[in-house]
């Protein structure tokens, strides 16, 4: 008869928030330690009466929140340690399976595990992969489904997987494993025509597509993220013209980037992206269609993914180009692009040029009046300066150069003289051009042929 166990059920839940009063003494937790109680409090997140397991999550969130913890380093590390020990992540992982979120206390109780997971990552990073392998990962993976209307705790899931994913390969492996790539292809796909209820929402979106991002860090997940038809996805987004605008920009720059994106760059010039990506280029959107993207970011992601293009996608030997006809085959494709109305995206590229060296030479004259006042060695100062030049204009200036060196040594005769023309016009000569892509190639660490081709385009 369950009611005979009614009455010391209830005690047990009075005791349970009489111990909230330990959060506020976390000098006192070594003494808990020494006293064996945690394994105790952990065993009640199995408890049969749930009740009682959203009761130990509570007082385990409330004693574990990292202002208590920062109240005392030496009680702090007792009690984490201990509770690590004691298998936390593993029970919280079980009892979270059983919680039923319509259930008002059970939701909460769903809310407080999260935080506790959110509490021991910030005081323990290195428990990153142990969170992910403890159960989590997939708890959040099926909370994230499209079929899962929004909550808070939906909201509060895709932030933790944010963090498991930022910072740790091993998850980011494990996310692909598990077959979660289509999932979160599925759920953003959503907002490909639906636009974010509300505020916070718009939040879990943006979350969403951030894990995309760190997702597409692993040659594994590029491969998943094209086999799902993620590129065609981000490529209708960027047509839809909807809040998820922005996201999408954002992770067709991680996917197009970097050695592993040049399978991925060839298709999307095959599924037509050239017709997507360059009226965004021509014109950054007003401020309503740009969905919370400011116009700086917005500009830098699209000559980031143009950038990508030029550099993942290599020239072929079709004449044609040269004489500003035909197609050829991707690479001519992207060439002819620049002949099109009069040439009008080399004056855009020249314009942007200007626009950005600009905004490095008042860098350099900032950084100049404040180096002065750092402190390190000559070496720590070159190096804080040179990340400060890249932030202040100078790498979507290295990107815009590379093209335009590109586009004059394997595009149509006539753009070179365009080119020039342009630069002529605003008072700039091609030979600055030169110079930074030179400087970057000298600069740049990374594949021997990477530097090669930059310096070989510099001195074309």
């Amino acid at each position: 008869d369950p009611e005979k166990f009614l009455e010391s059920e209830l005690e047990l839940h009075d005791s349970l928030r009489e111990l909230h009063s330990l959060a506020t003494v976390p000098e006192q937790y070594p003494v808990l330690v020494d006293l064996g109680c945690v394994p105790s409090l952990l065993g009640l997140l199995s408890h049969a009466n749930t009740d009682i397991a959203v009761a130990a999550v509570d007082l385990l969130e409330e004693m574990t929140d990292v202002d208590t913890l920062d109240e005392s380093s030496d009680g702090a590390e007792a009690l984490v340690e201990n509770l690590l020990v004691n298998q936390l992540l593993s029970l919280l992982a079980s009892n979270l399976a059983r919680l039923d979120e319509t259930v008002r206390e059970e939701s909460e109780g769903v809310h407080n595990t999260l935080a506790i997971i959110e509490h021991i990552l910030e005081f323990r990073p290195d428990t990153c992969k142990q969170v992910a392998t403890a159960g989590f990962l997939p708890w959040i993976v099926r909370k994230l489904k499209v079929k899962v209307a929004y909550d808070s705790n939906k909201l509060y899931a895709s932030e933790i997987l944010s963090i498991l994913l930022q910072d740790c390969s091993e998850n980011r492996e494990l996310f692909g494993e598990i077959g979660a790539m289509d999932s979160l292809l599925q759920q953003l796909a959503y907002y490909k025509r639906h636009d974010p209820a509300v505020a916070e929402e718009v939040e879990l979106m943006e979350n969403l597509f951030d894990c995309l991002c760190c997702l597409l860090a692993e040659t594994e997940n590029r491969k998943k993220f094209l086999a799902g038809e993620g590129l065609q996805l981000m490529n209708l987004m960027l047509r839809e013209k909807k809040k998820s605008r922005g996201g999408a920009l954002k992770v067709l720059s991680h996917a197009l980037g970097g050695p592993g994106g040049g399978l991925l760059c060839r298709k999307f010039v095959e599924i037509l992206g050239l017709r997507t990506i360059f009226p965004l280029f021509m014109k950054t959107p007003s401020r309503g269609r740009r969905a919370g993207v400011s116009a700086e970011e917005h500009e830098e992601h699209v000559i980031n993914i143009l950038a990508s293009l030029f550099r993942n996608i290599k020239a072929g030997n079709d004449e044609n180009v040269r004489n500003g006809g035909g197609s050829g085959g991707i690479k001519e494709r992207l060439l002819c692009k620049f002949v099109e109305n009069d040439h009008e995206k080399v004056d855009r590229l020249v314009e942007l040029h200007c626009e950005y060296l600009a905004r490095l030479v008042k860098t350099d004259k900032v950084l100049r009046e404040e180096a002065l006042k750092w402190e390190g060695t000559e070496e720590e100062v070159e190096e804080e300066m040179y990340i400060k030049r890249l932030e202040g204009g100078l790498f979507p200036l290295q990107q815009l150069d590379y093209m335009m060196l590109d586009i004059c040594r394997n595009g149509a005769d006539s753009i070179r003289h365009r080119v020039e023309q342009g630069l002529k016009l605003r008072g700039e000569k091609l030979s600055t051009v030169n110079e930074v892509v030179k400087r970057w190639g000298q600069s740049m660490e990374g594949e021997e042929a990477d530097i090669q081709e930059l310096l070989s385009l510099s001195e074309a």
